[in-house]
């Protein structure tokens, strides 16, 4: 199987799950049907949740799981890939909102406070948020690596990952960073959350300390590579391809790998984080195959 068939196979996969991982409308804490009050909650949801995207993270669960050779039945793979993809959905409808990046596309279509309205988008980022860790509680797994689950993706999600990278972000808008600030900026913002993929899915499949800790270096210097391409792309990129506007961050004079090193610093960055992760797979066999070709794809892809 080639790799763009491999990720198409992923990305399908994830797909199917996250409608039923999400739910209908409707709750186990009203005496009455409350699913036509809640309509219009679950259908902003599921318009943010099936947006698309190139479910990267989701792959990446897949995949490490793929390179264990882990004997884990698909729907606990399933349930941590949609838990993964409901945080980033989230983390995009409030990233998009007004008073954040103020952005009116995302994968070509109108953002969630567009489509709906602003206050719907909060509660819909909400939701998701508490949708991811619901399904972490319902894996038959030990309870040990469900517990380590929730910690990790608590962890990666909140002010000490994700939204502590997001805090830096707003608040060095119009400013000049080095290059140790702005890398620990996107190590939170973006790549906790691809460490944490990862990191989920070696809990889930019961891997060594020694492998946990040689994913997580791999996930480490992929995760700064997407950004720093993400970086790259908002130059060169096109919106038509991009689903979203290219240029959106030179225009809020936000700080930026090349702004700082310039295009081609921040391409050889790009490719040194690259050679990077495939020294971390280097004790892994052709099953971390997929891996490795994740990470050429991350800074190769034009979208």
């Amino acid at each position: 199987m080639s790799f763009n068939d491999y990720l198409q196979q992923c990305q399908q996969q994830v797909q199917r799950a996250l409608p039923t991982m999400l739910g209908s409308a409707g709750s186990e804490f009203s005496d009455a049907d409350a699913g036509q009050a809640l309509t219009r909650l679950f259908e902003a949801s599921h318009y943010s949740l099936m947006n698309g995207g190139k479910r990267v993270r989701a792959t990446l669960v897949y995949a490490t799981a793929h390179a264990l050779d882990a004997d884990i039945d698909d729907n606990a793979l399933d349930s941590c890939a949609c838990a993964i993809e409901m945080i980033h959905a989230y983390s995009l409808v409030h990233d998009d909102l007004p008073a954040m990046d103020d952005d009116a596309l995302r994968r070509g279509k109108p953002t969630c406070h567009i489509a709906y309205d602003e206050a719907t988008a909060i509660l819909v980022g909400d939701g998701l948020q508490s949708r991811a860790f619901e399904l972490l509680t319902e894996l038959s797994l030990p309870a040990e690596n469900c517990l380590a689950m929730l910690r990790l993706l608590a962890a990666a999600s909140g002010p000490r990952g994700m939204v502590g990278g997001q805090a830096i972000d707003l608040a060095n808008v119009n400013r000049q960073l080095d290059l140790a600030t702005l890398q620990t900026m996107h190590q939170l913002k973006t790549g906790a959350l691809i460490r944490a993929a990862i990191g989920l899915a070696a809990l889930a499949s019961n891997a060594s300390a020694q492998q946990r800790q040689q994913l997580d270096n791999y996930g480490q210097a992929i995760g700064l590579a997407f950004q720093v391409q993400d970086d790259i792309l908002d130059i060169e990129g096109d919106t038509a391809i991009l689903g979203k506007t290219q240029g959106a961050d030179q225009s809020l004079n936000k700080p930026t790998f090349p702004a700082l090193l310039g295009l081609d610093g921040a391409k050889a960055l790009a490719q040194q984080l690259h050679e990077q992760a495939l020294t971390a797979l280097q004790d892994f066999g052709p099953g971390a195959d997929a891996l490795r070709q994740l990470s050429n794809y991350i800074i190769e892809r034009r979208h």
